[in-house]
């Protein structure tokens, strides 16, 4: 019992992070329809560089998350009008090249500049004792704080004209114009917010699992699974697979290997394909 309670307060800890790492993807497709293959490319961007701010500074992941999240979304910006602004009208197939170009530039400077060693940020924090079982620390707050910039996303998507500005250029970029809204700069920050929460849920990973510039390949994986799951464009549905797949990861391994568990994944990806492919929580 105490194993399975260990394994369930992992899972929804572990899920969290990777819910808010499949929100920046999912809002970058629900804003702009753009698939960002560069999305795993940034969550390593952002290991890096809470590392660097760990080591250089010496400053906790959970006080440099800030500077990461600012840092995400200025580069996120930038790398809007570079990758995307000219071919955002274009055919999905020019947006999806640029975007994995983009993913081959970072990780290609990433692997010269970093090589492909396994780094480590060791924050010390100790464990606490929930429910009759052990839990890291830092896994904790990396939770804690996955939830909290779940809901101020919330909350600036619905309570900030900024916001609602995002959700209208989501749904009709044309009549947005009509109103007055400024799309472009709509769409540069959409892709900065995106790129900024991959960045931040990288960081927090970056506190509990060991990593090199390659790993944010998995991550990746892991939020188009997600994503599907809990329905494209529908940023509470991605919260809601990430949980459903970080329970799946920690449960299944008490009686099963591990080896097994993307196949497990995977198949449940297929399954939500066939039966529902809006995802859980998507509009048909």
């Amino acid at each position: 019992m105490e194993a399975f309670v260990s394994a369930l307060l992992n899972g929804v800890l572990l899920g969290l992070a990777y819910g808010l790492a499949a929100i920046g993807l999912n809002l970058i497709w629900g804003v702009m329809k753009v698939i960002n293959l560069s999305h795993g490319a940034f969550i390593a961007l952002g290991m890096f560089a809470s590392y660097f701010l760990f080591h250089s500074f010496g400053l906790s992941p959970f006080v440099s998350v800030i500077l990461v999240l600012a840092l995400g979304l200025v580069v996120g910006m930038v790398a809007y009008f570079i990758a995307l602004h000219r071919v955002i009208s274009a055919p999905e197939l020019s947006t999806l090249l640029s975007t994995y170009s983009l993913s081959l530039i970072i990780i290609g400077v990433g692997t010269f500049v970093f090589t492909t060693n396994p780094r480590a940020i060791d924050v010390g924090l100790g464990s606490l004792h929930v429910l009759g079982t052990y839990i890291p620390a830092a896994k904790v707050l990396t939770g804690v704080y996955s939830l909290i910039f779940t809901v101020l996303l919330y909350i600036f998507l619905y309570k900030t004209w900024t916001g609602k500005a995002i959700r209208a250029v989501s749904m009709n970029r044309v009549a947005a114009e009509f109103m007055g809204v400024n799309t472009t700069f709509i769409l540069s920050l959409s892709f900065g917010i995106g790129i900024a929460l991959a960045m931040v849920a990288g960081a927090l990973i970056a506190s509990v699992f060991p990593f090199t510039i390659l790993s944010g390949g998995v991550y990746e994986l892991k939020s188009f699974v997600i994503c599907v799951l809990g329905g494209l464009g529908s940023p509470l549905g991605a919260l809601v697979g990430g949980l459903v797949l970080g329970l799946l990861e920690n449960v299944l391994t008490l009686k099963m290997s591990v080896g097994y568990v993307p196949f497990i994944e995977f198949l449940i990806l297929v399954v939500i394909l066939l039966v529902k492919p809006s995802g859980l929580l998507g509009k048909e």
